[in-house]
């Protein structure tokens, strides 16, 4: 096919399944913070209210427990996701300023440097030259940021954007067990806790496999060890702590 009919032959088709639109970081980060919050909100809060209910019966001492780690806990992942993700655009800003600089004091050099990294992607020396010509162009800093930085000036990591979908995600994923093992009878409280957080588990790292188009198999076996294994070593501790209360 001759580079004519190509230039006629419209954009390649694109197979459904591979993200062809939009930032693929962006929406990781996303993913990350939001099941990050749902399984934390999950097991923290299953842990603490399975850990009060092995020190006692009382239904209200195992509420309040479960709210304030409900609401402990959603402030804690929105800060925490905050200034982490604040640390990352910071070091974004701070390389990409660095990259201006160079850009507008060694621009010959920047361009060799371009047309290496070009190089070691498999291109010829010829072919790198004038691909690094090109590209520095249309927008020298997007080709120097993506090729030795692996970040896209348009599109830096937001810190509200995964504090607020991480508070939300926590609190979504411990309202389930606060409100089972609240509304339980006392003889099954337990038992239906326990269930409903494997499944609510089972769910989230399903849900999170398919998003970011990984087997979904060993998500959910990790999921509901994890929450299996944080449940039983609370409940321990709250039969133990209980005891000697008691």
């Amino acid at each position: 096919m001759t580079s004519e009919s190509l230039q006629g032959a419209g954009p390649p088709a694109q197979h459904p399944d591979e993200p062809h639109e939009g930032s693929i970081a962006s929406r990781l980060n996303w993913l990350r913070a939001g099941v990050l919050g749902a399984n934390d909100g999950i097991v923290s809060t299953a842990g603490i209210v399975v850990g009060v209910a092995g020190a006692t019966d009382d239904r209200q001492a195992i509420l309040i427990a479960g709210v304030a780690g409900l609401f402990a806990g959603a402030l804690s992942m929105a800060t925490g996701e905050y200034v982490s993700v604040s640390t990352q655009r910071d070091t974004e800003r701070a390389l990409l300023a660095k990259e201006r600089r160079e850009l507008r004091d060694e621009p010959e050099e920047e361009l060799a440097e371009l047309a290496y990294f070009y190089e070691l992607k498999g291109l010829n020396p010829e072919l790198a030259k004038q691909v690094a010509v090109e590209l520095t162009a249309r927008d020298a800093l997007a080709a120097h940021a993506e090729v030795e930085l692996g970040i896209d000036p348009d599109d830096l990591t937001n810190p509200w954007h995964a504090a607020w979908a991480s508070m939300l995600a926590f609190t979504v994923g411990a309202i389930l067990p606060l409100l089972t093992i609240s509304l339980a009878g006392a003889d099954t409280r337990l038992a239906v806790t326990v269930v409903s957080v494997m499944v609510a588990l089972a769910l989230t790292g399903f849900a999170s496999a398919r998003l970011g188009q990984a087997p979904p198999g060993r998500a959910v076996l990790r999921n509901v060890a994890g929450g299996l294994i944080a449940m039983a070593i609370t409940y321990l501790i709250g039969l133990a702590v209980g005891s000697r209360i008691g």
